[in-house]
């Protein structure tokens, strides 16, 4: 056999094995299907939580006679449990893992839930509010980073917006059902997707990163096998989170004070800046006490729920389907200027009724204004910068920075949700406006900051976001 026949079969086992890989990466599995579905029933629990405080308000204030000041901290102190909820996300879900982080947050949500069940006065309201707002906190955090670190490379962006597809689900079944059943009775129903984790959470494995990180290398093989297939070879993937869980061991430990440097800071702006855009856009307002946004501009709020509930989850499906076609910087860039829009349609159309203009038509103009806001968060601004916090932030300070950037969404929802309601009362055409001029200032931060990250290694990724300054 000749020199030259030597190379060809070499490159031609090269190129097979290449292929093999490449078949590997592609392949979706039952478990990961299984074990996404499993992680994102905690996604369909934030959703009920979200939809209840809208759903709920009337009969709520008419039973126990809250103010509206009460029923805005009841609706709000959720958002400040999930900043809460934040600040302990990441190191508990390093600490006991993905999996016991989501068998921990369901202990406060089934208290939650129970507390509003049975609440008597403002003060368990309160606190089972307050309780489910801090599981939702640490699921924000958790569940787009286990699936994250347990997707092929190519499905990793869908599969991760499952997490804003299930809490659409969760909105639009509180918006439906919340028309009929008693608000006691639908705190109980919130308790259903609840169980349902806490059982199947037994079957799914551990993330192969996070067994990685902790040295485990035999189990993280193990996780791989079981996610990729049997006959799968994971010897690369394994071999790549172990290179690269040494070089991040060689260096300091992370603290949260590290994130600061100057290697981190293009991680950091395009996290923080997204969770910012997401929340002072006007969304946990709007998704909260979208009823009290429907009668202010005259539209019945029950018809309004449920046009929601019906666009929500189809829309939320478009933006699962879209997020690895067009990718997530040009799908940001289209649902924020949707939200853009809308909010400039919400602000001429409350202009025009504070001035008695167009009685006739601001009422549509307001179920436009609303539908199109929430429809064009649903397919983008809703899921995607979760998506871009789990893929930008390397392993050695992932946690550090999941928690800064998760209390930082959940700070300024919670300012967000608990002013809303006073500043419709003061200028709602007004209110509008801001939202618009930060959406406006959005588009700017996502075209001059946000990268593509479809199609990329999350190694490739942080890799080339750690270098970006050096």
């Amino acid at each position: 056999m000749t020199m030259s026949e030597n190379q060809r079969n070499l490159e031609a086992g090269l190129l097979l094995n290449k292929n093999r890989n490449d078949i590997n990466e592609c392949r979706i599995t039952a478990v990961v299907l299984f074990s996404t579905f499993v992680s994102v029933c905690g996604s369909f629990c934030f959703g009920c939580a979200a939809g209840y405080s809208s759903v709920a308000q009337t009969g709520i204030t008419t039973d126990l006679g809250l103010s509206v000041a009460q029923y805005s901290m009841f609706g709000s102190i959720m958002t400040f449990g999930g900043m809460i909820g934040a600040i302990f996300s990441g190191k508990v879900a390093d600490l006991i893992g993905r999996k016991g982080t989501m068998w921990f947050a369901q202990i406060f949500c089934i208290g939650g839930w129970l507390a509003i069940a049975f609440a008597k006065d403002t003060i368990w309201l309160d606190a089972g509010r307050f309780s489910t707002g801090f599981a939702v906190g640490v699921f924000s955090y958790v569940i787009p980073v286990y699936i994250a670190e347990i997707t092929p490379k190519h499905v990793r962006g869908a599969f991760v917006f499952a997490n804003q597809l299930m809490q659409s689900c969760g909105l639009s079944l509180y918006y439906i059902i919340g028309n009929f059943v008693h608000w006691r009775k639908l705190a109980l129903v919130g308790l259903i997707p609840c169980f349902l984790q806490v059982v199947t959470l037994f079957f799914i494995p551990e993330s192969p990163r996070l067994l990685g990180k902790w040295g485990r290398d035999k189990e993280c093989r193990a996780s791989l096998q079981l996610l990729r297939g049997d006959d799968a070879d994971v010897s690369e993937e394994a071999n790549t989170i172990k290179e690269t869980m040494a070089l991040f061991d060689e260096g300091p430990k992370s603290r949260v004070m590290d994130l600061f440097q100057r290697r981190y800071a293009p991680s950091l702006v395009i996290g923080v800046g997204l969770m910012l855009l997401q929340q002072l856009s006007g969304s946990s307002g709007i998704m909260l006490y979208v009823g009290s946004v429907f009668d202010k501009g005259g539209f019945p709020s029950n018809i309004g729920s449920m046009i929601l509930a019906v666009i929500m989850i189809p829309k939320s499906l478009m933006g699962l389907i879209l997020v690895e076609k067009m990718g997530r910087r040009p799908l940001l860039l289209a649902s924020t200027s949707g939200m853009c829009l809308c909010s400039l349609i919400l602000a001429f159309s409350f202009s025009f009724r504070s001035y008695g203009m167009l009685d006739e038509l601001t009422p549509i103009f307001t179920c436009i204004g609303v539908v199109g806001f929430i429809s064009a968060f649903a397919v983008g601004m809703g899921g995607l910068p979760w998506i871009i916090m789990s893929e930008i932030f390397p392993m050695n300070v992932k946690v550090s920075a999941g928690t800064l950037v998760t209390l930082a969404n959940w700070s300024f929802s919670w300012i967000v949700a608990f002013a809303y309601n006073f500043m419709l009362e003061w200028n709602a055409s007004g209110t509008f406006l801001i939202f618009f001029s930060i959406c406006a200032g959005g588009i700017v931060f996502i075209y001059a900051m946000v990268p593509e990250t479809k199609g990329r290694t999350l190694e490739d990724i942080q890799a080339s976001l750690t270098d970006f300054l050096q």
